[in-house]
């Protein structure tokens, strides 16, 4: 039985072909994705980190532009076919992930536009490479969680929580929507983070794991998205919950 969409009016022309997402997402979630016509890359469980995180794709890997994507060793070998298939270039990184902080962080890198964002004291050295090799002007942050940290709205305007971020973005031209911390589950911890619970689905379209009615500035985003006329799309009838970012590939290289 196919379940109902949430919220999503007409199926988008420019969307996104595939998206890779945490492993353990359910059924309903999957079935809207599919009933726009997404594929799905499901992430493999990485034994080396603690629960909450061990099948999150923001912490498993970075897609450097549209071709190249850099794996963690841990997970290379079950990921490397997958993404293969859809015509990606798949590199393993040089980090090997580790349980606690900061030694799962180096590949949970924040992008927008031709930024990348990330405590770089702690970046894969294989992915800093190829960022700088591909042109990406690099930007140090004290919080090494940063794509989970970062929803991408746009080229030029993101939402988070954290306030060290929003300050630093800024002063590179980045409208930022600072919102409160908190309101986003994440199992075992007190709360998840705003980018890892959304993803872009096309140019105009951003997925959320679930209703944003549930965050006290509920109103305060969906007025920044419609600022840049860009649609909410909910895949969950459920309090928003960080899965570890909604990744797009193929058309799209956020």
């Amino acid at each position: 039985m196919k379940c109902k969409l949430l919220n999503i009016p007409f199926l988008p022309k420019n969307k996104v072909k595939a998206v890779i997402v945490d492993g353990r997402v359910s059924d309903n979630f999957i079935n809207n994705l599919k009933y726009m016509d997404i594929n799905m890359i499901k992430t493999p469980y990485c034994k080396e980190l603690y629960s909450a995180i061990s099948y999150h794709p923001d912490i498993l890997l970075h897609p450097i532009n549209g071709k190249d994507v850099v794996v963690a060793p841990n997970v290379y070998d079950d990921l490397e076919k997958p993404l293969k298939k859809y015509g990606l270039n798949v590199i393993k990184g040089e980090t090997v992930l580790r349980r606690n902080y900061p030694d799962n962080i180096a590949y949970n890198i924040g992008r927008v536009s031709n930024f990348a964002i990330h405590n770089l004291k702690y970046t894969d050295k294989v992915t800093l490479k190829l960022l700088e090799k591909s042109g990406v002007e690099l930007i140090h942050v004290k919080q090494g969680y940063s794509k989970c940290s970062i929803c991408i709205v746009n080229e030029r305007a993101i939402i988070t929580s954290d306030r060290g971020i929003a300050k630093t973005i800024e002063k590179y031209g980045i409208d930022t929507l600072v919102i409160s911390p908190g309101y986003i589950d994440l199992t075992g911890l007190d709360y998840g983070f705003i980018g890892g619970a959304s993803g872009l689905i096309a140019k105009n379209k951003i997925a959320f794991s679930g209703f944003l009615s549930h965050h006290p500035d509920y109103d305060r985003i969906l007025e920044f998205l419609a600022n840049y006329s860009v649609e909410p799309v909910f895949l969950e009838n459920d309090k928003l919950k960080d899965i570890g970012s909604i990744i797009p590939i193929l058309e799209m290289a956020y």
